[in-house]
């Protein structure tokens, strides 16, 4: 069975989205089945995954309000050899929708038990916000990868975060893991950043990935291009900082 993880964090801005693009196309490389879903109305990982979010056939919010729905009949191929569950700005509508549904916090999970045996591992992209989207994600994931800008307010946020993924570990989901707080758009130069990284490490220990994402030019660019950054710079910084957290998320799912 696949191991599901979810990429949250509540605050915006963090490589939320690009890390789930740019881990599902490392892991892809490490020739691994990888399905990313969007649970985000704002599309962005479709588009970065080369998907035009505008020229969608279905969506991820067809299958949450459909029921009879295949999943296979939404999910795309993207170039990077991942498959994808894409969105737009339909998923909005849905979200609103779930509300009236019931046990709405267990449909994704419904759906991804038929499919979840097809792959090795299966990552979702989370809207920024603690609602019935996130909540859907964090019920069928075995992990939670927190993506945390070494800035002032992470440790912050971070905290918040903790707590509400505690109760939906006692609501929805008791198996439910910190998978690890992953440093992204660190600038060794900034001295902030490093103080900030150093705090994190001594406040979380070994839920603080080895893994750093450095803030890095390429990384910035790849999406406008619908790419990943092993595919539009495999030699850059961020390109080598992703592929090295693929391998360190293969090794502690074994």
């Amino acid at each position: 069975m696949s191991k599901v993880f979810s990429i949250c964090n509540q605050k915006g801005g963090v490589g939320k989205t690009t890390t789930s693009v740019n881990l599902s196309a490392a892991l892809s490389l490490n020739n691994k089945k990888v399905l990313l879903i969007d649970m985000d109305p704002q599309g962005n990982a479709t588009m970065g995954s080369g998907i035009n979010k505008y020229d969608l056939n279905y969506s991820l919010a067809d299958i949450l309000l459909d029921s009879s729905k295949n999943a296979e009949e939404i999910i795309c191929k993207a170039e990077e050899g991942f498959d994808l569950m894409p969105s737009n700005q339909a998923l909005t509508y849905a979200e609103v929708k779930l509300l009236d549904v019931k046990n709405r916090e267990l449909v994704l999970k419904k759906i991804l038990g038929k499919i979840q045996d097809d792959y090795d591992f299966i990552i979702i992209d989370c809207p920024p916000s603690l609602n019935i989207l996130t909540v859907n994600a964090l019920a069928v994931s075995n992990s939670v990868i927190i993506p945390t800008q070494c800035e002032y307010y992470a440790l912050e946020g971070l905290t918040a975060l903790l707590e509400t993924i505690d109760k939906i570990k006692i609501s929805v989901n008791e198996s439910l893991k910190i998978g690890g707080i992953l440093r992204t758009m660190y600038d060794p130069r900034n001295n902030l950043a490093q103080d900030v990284s150093e705090e994190l490490e001594n406040h979380f220990g070994k839920n603080v990935l080895k893994t750093v994402i450095p803030r890095n030019v390429s990384l910035a660019e790849a999406p406008s291009h619908g790419s990943s950054i092993v595919s539009y710079d495999r030699a850059s910084k961020g390109s080598m900082s992703y592929l090295a957290l693929a391998g360190e998320i293969v090794k502690i799912s074994k």
